[in-house]
């Protein structure tokens, strides 16, 4: 069953007129905020709440705001990522085309905050799109008085999936390469243009507003020991009801997949995009939590017609081609893996060639430089671990035809 918090505007509003946002309550936690609370106390009431980044990492937002705040400095900035770029993912894209109001209330929040007076929404190039629905928010709220204390400004991408890292997306918008950076230290401390900022995603600065104007016990109420509140899943592949879901956190993913999307006939399902966690039918009651398998929130079904070992080579030469190329581990590492699982598509694998995967992810996922290459080898891991039959089969059959041939 849905339980819509952060989708709890979407279809109800005019996402072009802040007046129909008014009408439902609009600008109330900003104005709670900046007349009943101070803003340690503001950023408290996040910490408390226990919201985890919805992008995918899971870092606290209250703690980021916290060490944020605590910084000396004349500048500070923050950072809406909209730079939706994963593999699946569509429901940041939903809720900027339906909600885009709650989105600018949460900027403003999390600007006055910490202390800054100056923001970005980091727009990915393929919304191009939404930029005019964005800027007409963004216009209606500094005309309306709600953006006093703080200037946003929409910046788009150029298509490069390695720019929705944080630090990638910060060498964009100072108009570097993109590619991720040395850390620490960390953007809170030293971050956009060397100064303290905070960066958070879509779905994240959408559940300020609701923690601010309920309390952080009304927020924690719901999900997990350590999963607080709702996530919102983009569901795709094989299933008749593809779309935009939010449920509860520790849901199960079959409420998700089979009794909301309508999946049939299940192989597999891959949670989180390119880098995402591969789940196997047997499997398919696990809870969607931080503790368990969850990531940005994109869930792609896989029926039985599918061959496991096709999907991973198409999913490794789309994250080999994203690789920022900056270190030696993911530029190399994932090339190497993309050629053995050519062959292996191919039918042209070696007797070693399971072995090789299992040591490139072995040494990518210790020393890659940024979240890509650490995690890119995970859904190859994880169909080793459960579909390992079929890697093994198919090493034989082209040793066999070789011999033969």
């Amino acid at each position: 069953m849905q339980k819509r918090i952060v989708l709890k505007n979407c279809g109800l509003i005019d996402s072009k007129s802040i007046d129909s946002y008014l009408r439902r309550g609009g600008f109330a936690a900003l104005e709670k905020a900046q007349k009943f609370m101070t803003p340690e106390q503001a950023i408290e009431e996040v910490s408390a709440s226990g919201l985890l980044g919805r992008g995918g990492a899971g870092f606290p937002c209250g703690l980021k705001w916290k060490i944020a705040r605590e910084q000396r400095s004349d500048e500070k900035y923050i950072i809406c990522n909209a730079d939706e770029g994963e593999v699946g993912t569509f429901k940041d894209r939903y809720i900027l085309e339906n909600d885009p109001f709650t989105l600018i209330e949460a900027i403003a929040i999390s600007g006055w905050a910490i202390g800054a007076g100056k923001a970005f929404i980091y727009l990915r190039a393929e919304y191009h799109r939404l930029f005019d629905r964005l800027l007409n928010a963004i216009n209606q709220a500094g005309r309306k008085g709600f953006l006093n204390h703080l200037d946003i400004e929409l910046r788009e991408g150029a298509g490069a999936y390695m720019c929705g890292e944080e630090s990638g997306l910060m060498n964009s918008i100072e108009g570097l390469r993109g590619e991720a950076r040395y850390k620490p230290p960390f953007p809170p401390q030293k971050g956009l243009w060397g100064k303290p900022t905070v960066i958070n995603n879509v779905e994240t600065l959408m559940n300020i507003p609701q923690i601010i104007l309920n309390g952080s016990s009304w927020f924690k109420a719901m999900g997990t020991a350590r999963s607080k509140g709702t996530k919102v899943f983009s569901v795709s592949g094989d299933v008749e009801k593809p779309g935009v879901y939010e449920l509860e956190l520790g849901s199960r993913l079959s409420e998700l997949v089979c009794d909301l999307a309508s999946a049939r006939e299940i192989k597999m399902v891959q949670v989180g995009g390119a880098c995402g966690r591969i789940i196997p039918v047997e499997l398919i009651d696990t809870p969607l939590a931080y503790e368990t398998v969850l990531g940005s929130g994109a869930v792609t079904v896989f029926n039985q017609t599918r061959d496991v070992i096709d999907v991973m080579h198409r999913n490794m030469k789309f994250l080999a081609e994203e690789s920022c190329g900056r270190c030696t581990p993911c530029r190399d590492g994932s090339e190497a893996m993309l050629e053995i699982l050519g062959r292996l598509a191919r039918g042209e694998g070696a007797g070693e060639d399971i072995g090789a995967l299992e040591d490139l992810s072995s040494v990518m996922t210790l020393s890659a430089l940024c979240g890509l290459g650490q995690t890119a080898p995970m859904p190859v891991l994880d169909t080793l671990k459960y579909f390992r039959k079929e890697y093994e089969s198919r090493v034989e059959q082209s040793i066999f035809l070789r011999t033969i041939g």
